[in-house]
């Protein structure tokens, strides 16, 4: 599928603010040049490197970082778990050029919620930028396995849930891979009330993603994990 064969976008809603974090100036420009193109994501930042990413994404409050991992200063993981220290509704897609498994694991637990190679198509990168913005994880197929693998190992519960029935039933969901729209329409509650249980959850458990959290399901033993 091409970029112009992508679904079209709902022209109802604001576009999708995107800020690249990169290095390398002919990484950022390529990935805007494709990114631009499309009528609901733009580009309102770029950061070369991760201290300016961390400070672009405070003053410029983006929906979605691409963020590249090996940057100076400070390294995309770092960076990531400071911006989703600060905003927990930025959504972080790792864009690199790694897939072992401290990179993966490492991205993903500071709080990405896609993990994407360089190499990606240009359309896989702009449905990962949507799919962040419903809150739905996107990861190459590499990294979606060193998930699994690292869900499968064991390890005793990290800590006591402490959720209500619905906040339960909604990580339920979140797990099963439902963004928040999906999930409102399943529970029968306004996207603005799932935003809200999606919070409460992440707080009482102590994550920063819905990737985490949809990790920690699987552990708990609420949904069995992805085969």
């Amino acid at each position: 599928m091409t970029i112009e064969e992508l679904p079209a976008p709902d022209t109802h809603e604001p576009p999708i603010r995107v800020l690249l974090a990169d290095d390398h100036t002919i990484v950022r420009h390529g990935v805007r040049s494709y990114l631009n193109i499309t009528d609901d994501i733009t580009v309102i930042g770029e950061a070369r490197n991760g201290q300016e990413a961390v400070q672009l994404a405070r003053d410029l409050a983006p929906d979605v970082v691409l963020m590249d991992l090996a940057m100076p200063e400070l390294d995309g993981i770092a960076a990531t778990a400071a911006i989703k220290a600060e905003r927990r509704e930025t959504e972080i897609i790792a864009l690199t050029s790694f897939m072992d498994e401290d990179h993966v694991i490492g991205a993903l637990k500071a709080g990405a919620l896609g993990y994407l190679l360089k190499d990606a198509e240009p359309d896989e990168v702009i449905r990962a930028v949507r799919s962040a913005h419903r809150g739905e994880a996107h990861l190459d197929p590499r990294a979606a396995k060193r998930l699994v693998l690292e869900m499968a190992a064991p390890r005793a519960p990290e800590r006591d849930s402490a959720l209500s029935p619905r906040e339960r039933e909604v990580l339920i969901l979140i797990a099963r891979g439902l963004g928040n729209k999906e999930i409102a329409r399943e529970l029968h509650l306004s996207d603005s009330t799932v935003r809200v249980y999606v919070s409460a959850i992440l707080s009482k458990l102590g994550l920063v993603s819905r990737t985490q959290a949809a990790v920690y399901a699987v552990r708990m033993g609420l949904v069995p994990a992805p085969e």
